[in-house]
């Protein structure tokens, strides 16, 4: 079965192979000397690197990207994701549900908002989420003991689940991990229930977390900002 059927069927899809050793050295030197701010569990807003922007309209995560979501597929949000030895987190079972938003208008369905780093967000709906899907670029190899990102397949069907119809699925489907090698490809519908372990070794875990999008008109009234 190819990747861009699983994702349909599953939620999710595995691109190994997608950037070279060397291109991954590359961007991430060019993170380090771009000087992001950081947080725990990485760098938030990370399409401000020059790098990351570039790597986001790469020619083949485009293709991907467009394989899903048609011709006008924009890349708007990007997170860099780093477990390391000195800061190793577990993350539990949810989906993505909060979006960037260039303003705050009350609409319905939507809600409630926040303001990270100067930025509107606000939880969107499931039609909205159904236009979005992420490219997760691995920095580092993701294996089995640290942390890798763990699905349950076929949940990004279920609509946006409350924490309760969350736990509740987790303790009753079988998930998978994802493990994938340097430079390969996760990609994941937002609506997909997953999560991660902690990291049980001192190697590192570093993933550039891509978001794109059918359009920037994520709604009426409503406009992705690009973050």
């Amino acid at each position: 079965m190819g990747w861009h059927r699983t994702v349909q069927e599953q939620g999710y899809g595995l691109i190994p192979g997608v950037f070279t050793r060397d291109e991954v050295f590359d961007l991430l030197k060019q993170i380090s000397s771009e000087g992001l701010p950081r947080t725990r569990a990485g760098v938030r807003h990370a399409m401000r690197s020059t790098g990351v922007a570039q790597i986001a309209r790469d020619s083949r995560m485009m293709q991907f990207a467009r394989r899903i979501l048609g011709a006008r597929a924009t890349a708007f949000r990007a997170t860099l994701f780093e477990k390391l030895p000195d800061s190793n987190w577990l993350v539990g079972w949810h989906q993505d549900t909060a979006l960037p938003l260039r303003h705050r208008r009350e609409v319905s369905g939507w809600g409630p908002w926040s303001l990270k780093d100067n930025v509107n967000y606000a939880h969107a709906p499931a039609d909205a989420l159904e236009k979005i899907v992420a490219l997760r670029v691995h920095l580092d190899d993701s294996t089995l003991e640290n942390g890798p990102l763990r699905m349950l397949p076929g949940t990004h069907t279920q609509g946006v689940l409350t924490d309760d119809e969350i736990h509740a699925i987790a303790e009753s489907t079988t998930s998978i991990d994802c493990l994938m090698p340097r430079g390969g490809v996760i990609a994941m519908r937002p609506l997909v229930i997953h999560g991660s372990s902690k990291s049980r070794t001192e190697k590192s875990r570093r993933v550039l977390h891509i978001e794109y999008a059918e359009s920037t008109e994520i709604a009426d009234g409503l406009e992705l900002a690009i973050a």
